[in-house]
């Protein structure tokens, strides 16, 4: 079995049910290998360790082709392997995941994603590199059937 980190699998780094269904081909290059380990290592690694128990991978890598074909961007991060979607699956939350990341890990963009103002529904981060990071932080919310991007407050 391969792997991009300790805990993340090839397999969750990649897969998409929509990639599978419309036999899109969801495969990274080797830059975007070299990204999605550096974020592993330096966001979900460090996470992960923290929360010491299992997070769920929503969403890694996209091709530019199943980020259209799932109406993202072409030019989303997941296309350079330099975003991740996860969620959490024990006792954290995805609120907990959320703020150990704000507050303690240098990220590029952090987004809480939809929910509520206790929880979001899961959580974006995107790591690009230390001279690079913005350390961005964003709430995705519904206005008008339209996803707003707001500065988290």
């Amino acid at each position: 079995m391969r792997f991009i980190s300790k805990h993340i699998t090839w397999e969750e780094a990649t897969k998409s049910a929509t990639a599978e269904k419309k036999e899109i081909a969801n495969v990274p290059n080797e830059a975007e290998i070299v990204a999605m380990k550096k974020l592993a290592k330096e966001i979900f690694e460090p996470l992960r360790e923290w929360a010491g128990e299992p997070i769920r991978v929503n969403s890694f890598y996209r091709s530019a082709e199943l980020c259209q074909a799932i109406g993202s961007k072409a030019t989303s991060q997941h296309t350079k392997g330099q975003a991740i979607d996860i969620d959490a699956m024990g006792k954290k939350t995805n609120a907990d995941l959320f703020n150990y990341i704000k507050d303690n890990l240098d990220f590029d963009q952090l987004i809480w994603e939809y929910g509520d103002d206790e929880n979001p529904d899961w959580v974006h981060i995107s790591y690009v590199g230390v001279n690079s990071n913005r350390n961005r932080i964003l709430k995705a919310v519904k206005k008008d059937k339209k996803t707003i991007y707001e500065i988290y407050v």
